[in-house]
């Protein structure tokens, strides 16, 4: 096992918002694993300001459900965390507007980084946006 930094985890946690279905996911969790990172994805759609919460709330159980975090404040309050900073990103661009995509969260030793990956808009007219949030536990 390699020792793993920031840049490393996002980038897992980048991958696992951008993959396509259950299986490609199932199988991007388990090389993770070989190299020591933690990850999850898990899927979100709707009004963008009416899903915040809903975004931050999954972010949370599912990295719990998973096992890559425990149930103690400082872990959960750094997935949180790192949702709202991922969730501004892509704010501006997503106001008013329908979203809907995928969280990946990726998680070795004391680094957990959330990632959003969406489309953004009104019926096939959409634009795409990516938000990166990152916390130290």
């Amino acid at each position: 096992m390699s020792e793993f930094g920031s840049k490393e985890v996002a980038a897992a946690a980048i991958k696992a918002a951008l993959t396509k279905n259950r299986e490609e996911e199932a199988y991007f969790k388990s090389e993770c694993l070989k190299d020591g990172i933690s990850c999850c994805a898990i899927d979100f759609g709707g009004e963008f300001i009416s899903s915040v919460n809903k975004i931050v709330e999954r972010s949370v159980v599912g990295a719990k459900r998973e096992g890559l975090i425990s149930s103690s404040h400082s872990e959960e309050g750094a997935v949180a965390g790192a949702a709202r900073e991922a969730l501004a990103a892509i704010m501006t661009k997503a106001i008013g507007l329908n979203a809907g995509g995928k969280i990946g969260i990726a998680k070795c030793k004391d680094h957990i980084a959330v990632c959003i990956f969406c489309g953004i808009g009104l019926l096939h007219l959409n634009e795409i946006a990516i938000g990166l949030g990152h916390r130290a536990i």
